[in-house]
């Protein structure tokens, strides 16, 4: 009787076992990056499986300078092999100056058959549709599993460390949580939500009504009494800020590639942190609001000094002081991370460092 039980126990495990690692199998399988056409436009889409849940991002592009952006939800039917996506919000735009194309324009509902055709192929084919309609086809999805991507992103992160633990629900709820950007207008510019702008305050100026007439009377011998005078403090511009803080450096990353795309984020609650940023001395951006949404800068590399330094100035501390923000630093599709902390006393600083090139044809002593 004990063998017999002994027996259902270990073949109930196996094929517990075997469920698991089937749909975790399925889940690394279909988590990654895709490459091809939704309705004959050039995509990217980055799918992260969680349960049966699919959620991540899409590219929709003509080249990397003109492509719109949204984040994509949906759901992955083990049974059938089936994937349905849809795009969600439209978290970043942007559009090339001289170019007659607008991809991305509609957001589609998608579907497709995740199969693998043989030579360590994977690919998604199937139709997309109107995303508020999903009788209305409008055209095919073919989209092929690849290792790299042309948009680097915060699912990066997840994707190369699926399997390594990254799949806890926990990480990838954190990212999604980062994931959406301000929508960004042709031409880059950034739209950020309709809040206060924190400006400096302006000076007030008071009228004073004078004394009534008095009467001439004789003098007393006792003191008048003297009227008190306000002190006004003279608020410090953010430029004068900028000069008497102690400047600690936060992060050295090396320049390589033709630019560096860095977003800054509200390292912890959102309470109100605004900074300025200040490259070589010169005050280059004033008043961002640190949010959970990514507010991003990109600078040219061949413009930047051999050694360049990028400080982060505290305009406010927030509810909660210090200032913080966490820094995603994006240089030739390589990421560096850091948390700038800016208080009254004191600023971050970002050294940006192009790498010294050998001379080979140099001579030996």
């Amino acid at each position: 009787m004990q063998y017999k039980k002994r027996s259902f126990l270990i073949s109930f495990g196996l094929i517990f076992l075997f469920i698991f690692v089937s749909k975790l199998s399925s889940a690394q399988m279909i988590t990654g990056v895709w490459n091809g056409k939704i309705n004959k436009k050039k995509t990217e889409i980055k799918i992260i499986q969680k349960g049966d849940s699919l959620l991540g991002t899409a590219y929709y592009y003509e080249s990397e300078t003109n492509y719109r952006r949204y984040s994509i939800k949906g759901y992955f039917d083990p049974n059938t092999n089936e994937a349905v996506w849809w795009d969600d919000q439209l978290l970043e735009e942007k559009t090339g100056k001289f170019s007659l194309n607008s991809p991305g324009k509609i957001p589609y509902l998608s579907s497709a058959d995740f199969n693998c055709p043989g030579n360590g192929k994977m690919m998604l084919d199937g139709d997309a549709a109107l995303k508020n309609k999903r009788g209305s086809i409008q055209g095919p999805v073919h989209l092929e599993k690849t290792n790299e991507t042309l948009f680097p992103d915060e699912w990066d992160f997840i994707l190369e460390n699926y399997t390594a633990g990254a799949n806890d629900p926990y990480y990838i709820d954190s990212i999604a949580s980062i994931a959406g950007t301000p929508v960004v207008l042709p031409g880059g510019k950034v739209v950020q939500p309709k809040e206060d702008v924190l400006s400096e305050k302006k000076t007030e100026t008071v009228k004073i009504d004078p004394l009534p007439p008095q009467k001439k009377e004789p003098v007393k011998a006792a003191a008048l009494p003297r009227q008190e005078q306000k002190q006004i403090t003279v608020k410090k511009t953010i430029e004068e800020e900028f000069k008497i803080r102690e400047r600690v450096i936060a992060v050295d990353i090396p320049l390589t590639g033709d630019s560096i795309e860095l977003r800054f984020y509200d390292n912890a609650q959102i309470d109100g942190d605004s900074i300025s940023l200040f490259l070589n001395n010169k005050l280059i951006f004033q008043h961002i609001r640190l949010t959970a949404a990514a507010y991003t800068i990109k600078l040219p590399v061949h413009e930047l000094n051999e050694t360049n330094e990028l400080v982060m100035v505290a305009e406010n501390l927030g509810e909660i002081p210090p200032n913080t923000s966490y820094m995603l630093a994006i240089v030739d599709n390589k990421r560096y991370e850091a948390m700038l902390k800016s208080t009254e006393e004191s600023s971050a600083v970002i050294k940006l460092t192009k790498p010294k090139i050998q001379d080979n044809n140099a001579v030996k002593n």
